[in-house]
């Protein structure tokens, strides 16, 4: 094969995995709860992709070592305990006014970030691109995981608008605080 055959390989295999196994992961249903909370799109795009970046970028670097020194247990733990939290404090606006309903987000950018950074640690995503990296350009393997996690974390977004223009933002609170408490007690469980 020739040199350009093998780099769009190493780009498009990564790419088509990513993007199959995220399809209705636990990140991707976050990043649709928190789009429906805040009308501050872009920024939460830009804090979800640097978590990714940052989480990806680490485990393509260095493969699994992440998992290897802490303990996949603990890592669960932490993410169900920050799932959790974030449903509790999302419920909690059912109380209060329902104003622009950011109460909770007043940084887009930190909660996309906060939820996709604590929840990917050791995600089949993860380690998956670290696998692929043993095997594949690890620079066109980030390339192909940076756009099918791009691409998936784009589209839950735009759903997320699309829904808040149709359900009332006090229905959308109280289901996005019992999924995110949801996803919490089921890592804490498993």
């Amino acid at each position: 094969m020739s040199n350009r055959t093998w780099m769009f390989v190493d780009l498009f295999i990564p790419f088509i995995t990513i993007a199959i196994a995220e399809l209705g992961d636990k990140t991707q249903l976050s990043v649709l709860l928190l789009s429906t909370r805040t009308k501050e799109h872009f920024k939460l795009l830009i804090g979800v992709m640097s978590a990714f970046l940052i989480v990806d970028g680490f485990a393509i670097l260095l493969g699994a070592w992440i998992t290897e020194v802490v303990p996949a247990s603990i890592l669960k733990i932490i993410s169900g305990g920050i799932f959790l939290l974030f449903g509790i404090i999302t419920l909690r606006d059912l109380d209060g006014d329902e104003g622009d309903g950011r109460k909770f987000d007043e940084s887009p950018f930190l909660s996309g970030f906060l939820v996709i950074f604590l929840a990917e640690w050791g995600d089949k995503t993860q380690i998956a691109s670290a696998v692929f990296a043993t095997q594949y350009n690890p620079w066109l393997v980030l390339g192909g995981t940076m756009l099918a996690l791009f691409i998936l974390s784009i589209s839950a977004i735009y759903l997320g608008r699309f829904i808040l223009g149709y359900i009332n933002r006090r229905t959308i609170t109280l289901a996005a605080g019992l999924i995110f408490m949801a996803m919490g007690i089921v890592l804490l469980l498993l």
